[in-house]
């Protein structure tokens, strides 16, 4: 079993792995993973990964989560307690720049100033979510595939129907911007005023409680949308 067949086997059966894991395999003992992933481009080893995976059986794609029927594609307040109940799932889980997907936690990388800590690359050395891959997760999983989001946070915000402040619910997708990073983040609302989220490099997912009184956020929010799952989407 190789170093990426065995990372790729722990990511389907637990959807995280922790940054610097180790993986141990029949005839192979323990093999450090991170060091494969470097010298390949994000798109490399996304592509990677969808070969892996369709070794081991499963479609590149991925396969919504087990349960997930066709009730969850009617959309709603059910729906967004799906997608909070995912997303609570992840609290934990280590930021990656690029990381994650329709599977779960995923490798991250560097580019640019993105995936960097300390002037040390970070996302190379990390599996786990951003922003964006977190939310997309989560609308997947939750929705049985009905929502499949793009790993892109301006692509997220055009891809639903817009929620004034008075009517978040839970699973709604909040989004934040500043005038040097339009659109810059997203998470999901947790109902309450809250949300979870994947902040930056070097934080874990994690739920914050009052994201509109918050001294940053706060600041930057920029407004909200509801993912509507393909089925019930009019056209």
């Amino acid at each position: 079993m190789s170093p990426f067949t065995c990372w790729a086997a722990a990511l389907l059966r637990a959807r995280r792995v922790a940054a610097g894991s180790r993986c141990a395999a029949p005839n192979l003992g323990r093999v450090e993973i991170n060091p494969v992933l470097r010298g390949l481009t994000s798109r490399g080893r996304r592509q990677f990964l969808g070969r892996l995976l369709a070794v081991a059986g499963v479609a590149a794609g991925g396969s919504p989560a087990a349960g997930a029927g066709t009730a969850r594609a009617a959309g709603g307040e059910e729906l967004g307690r799906q997608v909070l109940a995912v997303a609570q799932r992840q609290l934990g889980v280590p930021y990656a720049w690029g990381g994650g997907d329709r599977l779960g936690a995923g490798p991250g990388y560097c580019e640019d100033d993105n995936g960097y800590l300390d002037g040390v690359c970070r996302g190379e050395d990390t599996i786990g979510f951003d922003c964006s891959g977190l939310t997309l997760y989560c609308w997947y999983t939750a929705s049985g595939g009905a929502v499949d989001l793009g790993h892109y946070t301006v692509a997220q915000f055009h891809k639903g129907t817009p929620v004034e402040r008075a009517e978040l619910i839970a699973g709604d997708l909040l989004f934040f911007s500043r005038p040097d990073a339009p659109l810059h983040h997203v998470g999901v609302c947790t109902g309450d005023g809250g949300m979870i989220h994947a902040a930056h490099t070097g934080t874990l997912v994690a739920g914050l409680a009052d994201v509109f009184h918050d001294p940053v956020w706060g600041a930057e929010y920029a407004g909200a949308v509801r993912p509507v799952p393909a089925a019930v989407r009019v056209k």
